[in-house]
C-alpha cells in the first residue's frame, strides 16, 4: 500500500467535487464528514479550526467561546452543558461551512468508548471520515508503535459501514521535540494497520489544529510532507455513489390517503419513502412486500409532490395503477423477472426476485449495548421502517482489534465489540450483503425490554 507524499500532493487526486451551481444540486455535491479517533485526539478542535480559519464563524459566536481570556475552538461544537463542563464530546455535533468550491456537512463524533454507538450513527450517514490521530499519545520513537485501539476501533467502522473515504490526519506534532520523525514513524504504522485490515487511506496529513497548521492552509515542508492541506483534500474528494444502479426499492414510511374519492386526481393513495436503491418510473412493475401484490407504479412524486425522476437516495411519493395493502414497514420493490425455463419442467418460467426475502442471516455486528451480546437472546429488528423479531443463533467470531484475528471461540460480544453472527429472523426481509447495498444491508438490533439500540448490524449473507 502505497501512502507516500506523492499520493497526498495531489499527483492522481480523486475527482474534484462540482462546483455550486452547476448540474449537481449543493445536497448532492456537498461532502458529510465526520471526525473520529480516541479522546482528545483534537477532533473538536480540528473542526473549530476549520470554521474559523474558513470564516464560516461570526465575531460574536467566538466571543463567547472563551475560556481564561482565549479562544477555545473545541467549544465550537461542543454544545451540551456536560460537554463543556467536562470537557469532552459526548453526542454527535454538526456544523455546517462552506469554501468558495465546496460544501461540507461536519459530524463530530466522540471519542469516548462508551459513546461509540454515537459515532457508528453518524458514520452510516458520512461520505467520509477524518481519523484523528494523537501524536502525543504515542511512543513515536518507535518505529512499530502500537497506535490507540479507539483509533484501531473507529477506522475499522468506518471501513465495515462503507465510509466511501477515509482520511488520517496525525495532529499535535507541534508538540513532539522531532515533529518529522515521529510523522515518518506513525505514518508508518498506520499505512500498515490500513493495508493489514484493507482500508484504503486517501490521505495521511500532519496537522496542528490549535496553530492551524496544514488544516485550512498548507504548510509545505512541516515534518517532510509537501501535499495538500487536510481542507484542499477534503475538497477534492467524492460523494458516496448511490446504488443508483440495483433494482429499485423504497421502504414505505408513510401512507397517504386521498383528499376526497370523488377528485379523480387523488384516488389513489401515495406512498412515501426514501429510495434505497434504483428508481421508479411510470409505467414500472413493482411488488409488495411482503404480500407479494403486483401493481404499476402510475406516478412518482419528488418532496413538492410535483411528477418527477426522483434519483437514489431522495425521498419519493409513488402512485399505482390500482389499490393494493401496503402499509408502513411494507417495500416496494421491482416486480420477479421470469427466470428461463427448464426442458424438463413443460417450460414453466420461474420468476425470480431481484430482492429475496431472507430469515436467515449471516451478518457483521458492531455491538453497543452496555450488555453483551449472548446467543440465544432475542432482539427486535429494524430493517427499513419494518420490525420483526431476530434470535442469536450463534456467535460465529469476534473480531481481536489489536491483532485483527478473527476469535472462532466467542461465545459472546462484549460492549463496542465487533463480531459475525448468525441470525434467524421471526418474518423474511427483503435483505442482501451491505456489499451490494448500504440500505438494504443494514438492520439496528433493540433491546426488547429496554427499547435501546444495541448493535449495527451489516449483512455478509
Amino acid at each position: 500500500m502505497n501512502t507516500t507524499n506523492s499520493n497526498l500532493a495531489g499527483a492522481d487526486p480523486a475527482p474534484a467535487a462540482t462546483h455550486p451551481g452547476t448540474a449537481r444540486s449543493d445536497h448532492e455535491s456537498a461532502l458529510s464528514f465526520i471526525t473520529c479517533g480516541s479522546v482528545d485526539d483534537g477532533k473538536s478542535t480540528l473542526i473549530g479550526r476549520l470554521l474559523v480559519d474558513s470564516r464560516a464563524v461570526l465575531q460574536d459566536h467566538l466571543a463567547g467561546v472563551q475560556r481564561a481570556g482565549e479562544t477555545d475552538l473545541a467549544l465550537l461544537t461542543d454544545g451540551l452543558s456536560a460537554e463543556r463542563e467536562q470537557g469532552i464530546t459526548i453526542d454527535v455535533a454538526y456544523r455546517y461551512f462552506a469554501t468558495e468550491t465546496r460544501k461540507f456537512i461536519i459530524g463530530d463524533a466522540p471519542g469516548h468508548e462508551q459513546y461509540t454507538r454515537n459515532m457508528v450513527t453518524a458514520a452510516s450517514q458520512a461520505d467520509a471520515a477524518v481519523v484523528l490521530v494523537d501524536a502525543t499519545k504515542l511512543d513515536w520513537r518507535d518505529p512499530a508503535l502500537a497506535l490507540l485501539p479507539q483509533t484501531r476501533r473507529h477506522s475499522l467502522l468506518a471501513h465495515l459501514l462503507r465510509v466511501h473515504t477515509l482520511v488520517f490526519a496525525v495532529n499535535k506534532l507541534d508538540a513532539v521535540e522531532d515533529p518529522a520523525l515521529a510523522f515518518d514513524h506513525i505514518r508508518s504504522r498506520i499505512g500498515a494497520f490500513a493495508h493489514e485490515a484493507g482500508i484504503h487511506a486517501q490521505a495521511i496529513v500532519p496537522v496542528s489544529a490549535l496553530k492551524g497548521w496544514n488544516v485550512v492552509d498548507a504548510r509545505p515542508g512541516w515534518c517532510g510532507y509537501e501535499g495538500l492541506s487536510l481542507l484542499q483534500i477534503l475538497e477534492r474528494l467524492p460523494n458516496t455513489p448511490p446504488d443508483a444502479d440495483l433494482p429499485p426499492a423504497l421502504p414505505v414510511q408513510w401512507v397517504e390517503k386521498p383528499y376526497a374519492a370523488t377528485d379523480a386526481g387523488q384516488g389513489r393513495r401515495v406512498f412515501w419513502g426514501r429510495l434505497a436503491a434504483g428508481r421508479f418510473a411510470p409505467g414500472a412493475a413493482v411488488q409488495v412486500f411482503p404480500s407479494g401484490q403486483i401493481a404499476t407504479v402510475t406516478q412518482v412524486l419528488d418532496h413538492a409532490r410535483r411528477p418527477a425522476a426522483v434519483p437514489t437516495g431522495q425521498s419519493a411519493g409513488i402512485v399505482l395503477d390500482r389499490e393494493v395493502d401496503v402499509a408502513r414497514g411494507d417495500w416496494l420493490v421491482a416486480a420477479p423477472l421470469k427466470g428461463a425455463a427448464a426442458e424438463d419442467d413443460f417450460d414453466t418460467a420461474t420468476a425470480q426476485s431481484a430482492w429475496p426475502g431472507l430469515r436467515e442471516l449471516r451478518a457483521t455486528v458492531a455491538w453497543m449495548d452496555d450488555e453483551p451480546l449472548v446467543a440465544g437472546r432475542v432482539y427486535w429488528a429494524l430493517h427499513g421502517h419494518r420490525w420483526v423479531k431476530a434470535k442469536v443463533r450463534r456467535v460465529v467470531h469476534h473480531l481481536n482489534i489489536h491483532t485483527l484475528a478473527e476469535e472462532d471461540d466467542a461465545t459472546e460480544l462484549a460492549p463496542n465489540a465487533i463480531g459475525r453472527v448468525e441470525l434467524l429472523l421471526q418474518e423474511p426481509l427483503p435483505a442482501a450483503p451491505f456489499a451490494r447495498s448500504r440500505v438494504l444491508g443494514s438492520l439496528i438490533l433493540v433491546d426488547t425490554a429496554s427499547n435501546k439500540t444495541a448493535g449495527a448490524v451489516l449483512v455478509d449473507a
